[in-house]
């Protein structure tokens, strides 16, 4: 980025955080210290769009304004940071980083490959519901990871164009992370501060998932029916020949197999352990990847150093970390109490009009800042709307969807979307135009979203008369 650039980014940034910080003051008629918050919050934010790679410097420098200026309280921060996130996700990465070693991911692809029959349309609905599964069974990135390295390889081998199958394939993995809490580090952080556990997830979550993720599918088939008819044919041409994958793995089968399945059943049946050794909410759920961790580095002892400091995205999770306590100030300041009273106020309190506007709201949100980062800002304001009724209120189902779901809309919507750019770009030097995602990123998008909200129509008030 040259100089010239940068100072007009700069320059951009404090005037749109100047005049947000004005009108907050002196239209919306905030205090001091809640001005301050909310525009050193958005600057934290923006720096993610104006300067990615100055975001965590930008973070360490919003903190102490925020603490000298009495904003936030270190206390009302390290209350706030989501620590048990963080080892959470610590704790999952090394796990992935162990199954990758083992092999666990190339022997689920070659798996895929040696499904007989296999024509372009079943190659297609395969490798989403692939990309879906794996991303709720582990997280979207792992599954993007390893399902665009299958796309590349089979697009190479029989000379189609990759672009239409890698989309497809991001766009299912965004859906499929809504399904559980691991899938998307959005789902762990709804999950903690709303209290919510793995069986919650998979009881009024996952089923959603798959709805919207089946009509998903269906309009990107459609979408893409010329690139995928033109792999069926060069299937048709290739049959009887194997693709090149490489070695055939067997490995996985016992070692891999039994980490990944020991890990999610310590996951999935954390609410009935905790309640069985008369544990606080959630503790096995933090710790359940620790362990396996633990375990990993033990087994793989020649390796865990590199677990640590090569597959853990320390520079991620601290950012996470800075934004989820600097989020703090917007609550200790009392600005999301104001944005929940201003919401309800222009829309009513019932919670028929709210989740639409919630799920709305979390997926333009999403499609223009990271769905974390959207959410992290969000669920102060949730927690407001929802007060003291049920856990498992629909409101916090609709950030989820949301967040998720607009995460397909744009290139920059998730974390999955700019990882499988990258890939993209490193390997083919070319890149996919804004304009060109957009189209069916929103189509995509919209229908999804468009079929949640049926789904919380109908299953909201069960919600709210099962927890009550």
């Amino acid at each position: 980025m040259s100089g010239r650039v940068l100072f007009a980014r700069f320059a951009l940034l404090a005037a749109i955080s100047a005049v947000v910080g004005l009108l907050t003051h002196f239209v919306w008629g905030l205090n001091h210290q809640q001005t301050i918050s909310v525009t050193v919050f958005l600057i934290i934010i923006l720096s993610t769009l104006f300067f990615w790679d100055f975001r965590l410097a930008i973070a360490f420098l919003g903190l102490p304004v925020l603490l000298l200026t009495g904003a936030l309280e270190l206390e009302c921060f390290k209350a706030h940071c989501s620590l048990e996130v963080i080892l959470f996700l610590i704790g999952m990465m090394v796990v992935v980083g162990g199954l990758r070693d083992l092999g666990f991911f190339t022997w689920i692809i070659q798996g895929i490959m040696k499904i007989k029959g296999m024509t372009g349309r079943r190659f297609v609905l395969v490798t989403a519901v692939a990309s879906a599964l794996s991303a709720a069974a582990v997280d979207e990135v792992t599954s993007i990871l390893f399902m665009a390295a299958l796309v590349f390889q089979v697009c190479d081998v029989l000379k189609v164009r990759p672009i239409p199958f890698l989309i497809i394939c991001v766009m299912a993995t965004n859906v499929g992370s809504a399904g559980t809490m691991l899938g998307n580090p959005v789902g762990i952080l709804i999950g903690s501060r709303a209290g919510l556990t793995f069986e919650d997830f998979m009881i009024w979550s996952f089923p959603v998932m798959l709805l919207s993720l089946t009509v998903t599918v269906a309009l990107l088939m459609v979408w893409y029916r010329k690139d995928i008819s033109l792999l069926g044919e060069r299937m048709a041409q290739r049959r009887g020949h194997a693709l090149p994958l490489g070695p055939t793995v067997t490995v996985p089968f016992k070692r891999g197999l039994l980490l990944i399945c020991g890990t999610i059943g310590l996951v999935a049946l954390h609410h009935r352990i905790e309640l069985w050794l008369d544990l606080e909410t959630n503790t096995v759920l933090y710790m359940a990847p620790l362990v396996a961790a633990g375990i990993v580095m033990i087994w793989r002892r020649e390796r865990a150093r590199h677990y640590i400091e090569q597959d853990v995205e320390w520079w991620t999770l601290i950012f996470f970390l800075m934004l989820f306590g600097v989020a703090g100030t917007l609550q200790y300041t009392e600005v999301t109490t104001e944005i929940a009273f201003s919401l309800t106020r222009l829309l009513g309190d019932q919670t028929s009009i709210l989740v639409p506007a919630v799920m709305a709201i979390s997926a333009i949100g999403s499609a223009f800042i990271d769905n974390v980062i959207f959410v992290a800002a969000f669920i102060p304001v949730v927690q407001e709307l929802v007060g003291e009724s049920a856990t498992v209120h629909p409101l916090w189902w609709a950030l989820l969807f949301g967040a998720c779901f607009g995460g397909n809309i744009t290139m920059i919507g998730s974390t999955a979307n700019i990882v499988a750019l990258g890939m993209l770009e490193k390997r083919y030097r070319t890149r996919i135009h804004f304009l060109e995602w957009f189209r069916v990123g929103l189509a995509a998008g919209f229908v999804a979203g468009f079929v949640a909200w049926l789904a919380l129509l109908v299953t909201g008030p069960f919600m709210l008369a099962g927890s009550s």
